[in-house]
């Protein structure tokens, strides 16, 4: 199992913007194809006009397949044309949980039917 850490730094006072765009144009093709959200964040403080977004998958290899169907989704493609130039730097990070954590988050995995 891994998690999948997305952090967008976004231009000045474009999170609103980019928020909104995500919620009517985004986020329904982006569950559907990624399935697992475990979370999706605007940074209040810290590092400004950041956004952190969290996928949890079965597998590297299941994270793959899901990502380039979702990069091949022609939805996804006109999407992504509208929220690009709001984004000045992507991160992304591969998370494994602790032993101790594995457990529980497979769990919350087999509950939302993505395993």
């Amino acid at each position: 199992m891994v998690v999948e850490e997305r952090i967008y730094t976004l231009h000045h006072g474009k999170v609103p913007e980019y928020l909104a765009l995500y919620e009517q144009d985004g986020r329904d093709i982006q569950l559907r194809i990624l399935g697992c959200n475990v979370g999706y964040y605007s940074v209040d403080i810290g590092p400004q006009n950041t956004v952190v977004h969290l996928w949890a998958y079965d597998s590297l290899a299941e994270r793959e397949r899901r990502r380039a169907a979702l990069t091949q989704n022609p939805e996804w493609q006109a999407y992504i044309l509208k929220i690009r130039p709001l984004i000045l730097v992507q991160e992304t990070r591969i998370l494994r949980p602790a032993g101790f954590f594995a457990d529980w988050v497979s769990t919350q995995l087999e509950q939302a039917d993505v395993i």
